[in-house]
């Protein structure tokens, strides 16, 4: 069984279902209006929304006759702390590196 890091990570493995999360960024959106400027399937749309509400991305709202889709507050949060753990072991493998150049008396862009 997956993991919720896991779904996460593959959900937004593919670009369009990129896309789709930067367009609801800026605000809630129906399966026509994230479809439009793919130019896919309604069912190819679905499919992609699908991916992302299982991954806990987005989530389904209800208003009068139609359905929009919405981000899921704090939805990447899970994402973004792993990514920061291998962010902060770069910056700080990049210092270390830095502090040896220095007292070795080389400065990162001499030659």
């Amino acid at each position: 069984m997956e993991d919720g890091l896991s779904r996460q990570l593959t959900a937004i493995a593919d670009p369009t279902r990129r896309a789709i999360l930067a367009r609801l960024a800026l605000g809630e959106a129906s399966v026509a209006e994230l479809q439009k400027p793919f130019g896919i399937s309604q069912p190819a749309i679905s499919r992609h929304l699908k991916v992302l509400e299982a991954a806990g991305l987005i989530e389904t709202g209800q208003s009068a006759q139609s359905r929009p889709r919405r981000l899921k507050p704090g939805a990447l949060r899970e994402a973004a702390d792993w990514i920061d753990q291998f962010r902060n072991l770069w910056t700080d493998s990049f210092d270390r590196l830095d502090a040896f150049l220095r007292s070795e008396g080389t400065t990162p862009g001499e030659e």
